[in-house]
């Protein structure tokens, strides 16, 4: 199933914007598995830049479609490895800024309203934001560092971590005393969540109906395992979907939720 723009993702694609547009610093916590990653990567456009712009091969004429949506991003989204070194993190920032500067060159230029001149700074500064994705694994040196880049170079930069990340923050001065926005990103609410039940049960040939007595069991029984968490649905419909044709059944019923869950590792 495709990307599905919940209420929770329009309200992360607000704080980004206001992040850019005040050119400050930001954090979004939330739990595992609400979707922060998905929303940070579709905001930035990553699942069709990102790989463009990491492989970096021979230019073509079908890059075109890349350049226009790095213009339209103008966003870099990273995520550090586990135990980072502060050079190698800034290293690979500079370079995803530097192609993504490349890429809106072009597209400039392709317009008409490039100069296609300067060097590598003037490449860097087409990045009007920086997401770095898992910032718990950002030692101090590192947010130290990023903090000094942000002074010098006015880069908006946007953290997203787990519960609690804002209260380490709170351990650096320097860097606390210039965030700008916090956004907590919360689990679906009953109507998204009915709302994305039913592009399920569609995936799969079916029909929800929150009246119905056995779709309405199902529901709560899907609502109580998952506690409106993306990821553990995302995991979950797979198990249902096999469950289901095991047992050539043709509907979703609290045993077949149940039955589906059983299978998963699901924490508490």
């Amino acid at each position: 199933m495709g990307f599905i723009a919940t209420k929770e993702h329009r309200r992360f694609c607000e704080f980004a914007t206001a992040v850019r547009k005040e050119a400050t610093i930001g954090i979004c916590h939330g739990d595992a598995g609400v979707g922060k990653t998905q929303s940070a990567s579709r905001y930035a456009h990553w699942n069709t830049l990102g790989p463009f712009i990491t492989e970096w091969g021979r230019r073509t004429d079908d890059d075109l479609k890349y350049y226009a949506a790095a213009n339209r991003t103008r966003t870099v989204f990273y995520t550090p490895e586990v135990m980072p070194r502060h050079r190698e993190i800034m290293r690979d920032i500079d370079l995803l800024r530097t192609r993504l500067g490349v890429c809106v060159d072009e597209h400039r230029r392709a317009a008409g309203s490039g100069t296609g001149k300067g060097g590598t700074s003037d490449l860097r500064r087409w990045t009007e934001l920086l997401i770095i994705d898992e910032a718990e694994r950002l030692t101090p040196t590192i947010l130290e560092i990023l903090r000094d880049l942000h002074d010098r170079q006015q880069v908006p930069i946007l953290f997203i971590g787990m519960p609690g990340i804002d209260k380490r923050f709170a351990h650096y001065p320097q860097l606390y005393s210039r965030l700008g926005f916090s956004h907590q990103y919360r689990t679906l609410g009953r109507e998204e969540l009915l709302f994305v039940l039913g592009r399920y049960w569609k995936q799969l040939g079916l029909s929800l109906d929150p009246e119905d007595f056995t779709d309405a069991q199902a529901i709560a029984t899907i609502e109580r395992i998952t506690r409106g968490n993306f990821r553990l649905l995302e995991r979950l419909f797979p198990q249902i979907s096999r469950v289901l044709k095991i047992n050539q059944l043709q509907s979703i019923t609290d045993d077949v939720v149940e039955a589906a869950a059983s299978i998963l590792v699901i924490g508490n």
